[in-house]
């Protein structure tokens, strides 16, 4: 179970901008998650959610502000080394290795803490070895947790959608992040897998200590899993609050349907 911690910033984002030539995708967006936390991030489409995403994992860098990862600055970090402070991402559209077996996109999704150079491969030195038992161990037990054993040496691409969808959120659990991102887990899911996925984030929550920022636009999902949730449009933070907060909110309402009926 999570053991939250007020103290512990997982993390903050201060004064976060990104333009794009002549447009500013993002404005002056500040947040702080704290251990263990189960937070939403929602907007109409093109109001910036995956930018930030984008920003936080290190696929692009901010025109101004910080991003801090456990007080540890992000600037100028490739998206590898953002992973390697304890960052993981799921994406919209789904990116597994189709090539690989179930049981390999969990495995390679751990080189980055392999603790083995070029060399020790190539004499398959004891260090190797046991490096490669250990993540080989370690992907079968995430796969039980997962109930995917059953699919360890499938290719995802034959698997149903919806186990896809489990597959990308175990790999990015395989690298024992501090901060997932699940960027709109709930995309081309229906109503009965999306009942699924809330009762696996849910679990998860609850299972492995993770701090989850999730965006989504199945608003059953963010309602049900999260406890608090900031709204942006535009790119600029237009609310944040509880899920009640949220929904009576006359500038989220405005935003979504573009009048104050409820």
């Amino acid at each position: 179970m999570n053991d939250q911690t007020e103290s512990a910033a997982v993390l903050e984002i201060r004064n976060l901008t990104q333009n794009f030539g002549g447009l500013r995708a993002v404005s002056d967006f500040s947040i702080k998650l704290m251990q263990g936390e189960l937070c939403g991030l929602i907007g109409p489409n093109g109001a910036g959610k995956s930018t930030v995403f984008n920003l936080v994992s290190g696929f692009y860098q901010p025109s101004a502000g910080s991003i801090l990862i456990d007080g540890v600055p992000t600037a100028g970090l490739k998206p590898h080394k953002v992973t390697a402070l304890g960052v993981a991402r799921t994406f919209q559209n789904i990116r597994l290795w189709n090539d690989m077996t179930v049981l390999d996109n969990i495995r390679v999704a751990q080189h980055y803490r392999l603790g083995y150079g070029f060399f020790h491969s190539v004499v398959r030195s004891r260090r190797f070895m046991e490096r490669e038992a250990e993540i080989a161990r370690e992907a079968a037990e995430l796969l039980e947790v997962f109930h995917l054993t059953q699919y360890a040496n499938e290719l995802p691409k034959n698997l149903p959608y919806g186990t896809q969808r489990k597959l990308e959120i175990a790999r990015a659990l395989s690298i024992h992040p501090k901060l997932l991102l699940l960027d709109e887990p709930a995309a081309g899911l229906n109503s009965s897998d999306i009942q699924e996925l809330i009762q696996l984030i849910r679990w998860i929550h609850e299972r492995f200590t993770v701090t989850i920022w999730m965006i989504e636009h199945q608003m059953d999902v963010i309602m049900q899993l999260c406890t608090r949730i900031k709204v942006i449009d535009f790119g600029e933070t237009i609310a944040e609050g509880t899920p009640d907060e949220i929904s009576h909110h006359p500038a989220v309402i405005r935003a979504y349907l573009g009048d104050d009926t409820i």
